[in-house]
């Protein structure tokens, strides 16, 4: 049996994502069409969704993501690190080093959860919070690949010494998961990361996106 759905929750939502994907906004004649409904439920969708300041009008009156966005975005962010840290802690513990879950903020890639393996001498001391340009780090260079793969899709990035001194990264990005960029990668001591470190970084890549499906 079909549950029962709200149209008009399911065509806001619907606008939002819409106007996630475009950096220039959409007009009132834009979403209508790509709704399939007529301008004035835009107009009421749009109103509604203004009062609780996810969507904003320029000058212009194209409709973009509003600043309340953000502070869900806020409220994501716990979901998500409790979703990966089991796939963290396996990789962590059985290649031997820090794992770690990076996500996309702003033009920054941003460490939300960070796991030390609890049985090495010595590890890569790697801090949730720690923010790096996108275009430096294995784990920045993974969610770029992601935007732009190859033929072969974005694999796993290769790193070393890029965030720190004789440190080696590796990551791989999220695959399929709806709104959220991100990669899981780990960081070692080393001049290089072994291909069988690699491919379970892969692997632990896919837990997590499909934890958090």
């Amino acid at each position: 049996m079909t549950a029962e759905t709200s149209q008009t929750l399911d065509r806001g939502l619907r606008v939002l994502k819409l106007l996630a994907d475009t950096d220039h906004g959409l007009t009132v004649t834009e979403l209508a069409g790509k709704l399939d409904v007529n301008r004035t439920v835009v107009y009421r969708l749009l109103a509604t969704l203004e009062q609780h300041a996810l969507v904003r009008r320029d000058a212009g009156g194209r409709a973009r993501v509003g600043l309340g966005v953000l502070r869900l975005g806020r409220q994501l962010q716990p979901l998500v690190r409790e979703a990966a840290l089991p796939a963290l802690r396996s990789l962590a513990e059985e290649v031997g080093a820090t794992a770690h879950l990076t996500l996309v903020d702003g033009s920054e890639a941003l460490a939300v959860a960070v796991v030390e393996p609890s049985w090495t001498d010595y590890h890569v001391a790697y801090r949730t919070g720690f923010r790096h340009p996108l275009d430096r780090g294995a784990a920045g260079r993974a969610i770029l690949a992601a935007r732009a793969p190859g033929p072969g899709g974005p694999g796993v990035q290769l790193t070393y010494g890029e965030l720190e001194a004789g440190a080696s990264g590796a990551a791989a990005p999220l695959l399929g998961v709806t709104g959220i960029e991100g990669s899981v990668g780990v960081v070692m001591l080393a001049d290089s990361v072994p291909p069988q470190v690699g491919e379970r970084v892969v692997g632990a890549a896919r837990e997590v996106a499909e934890a958090l499906r």
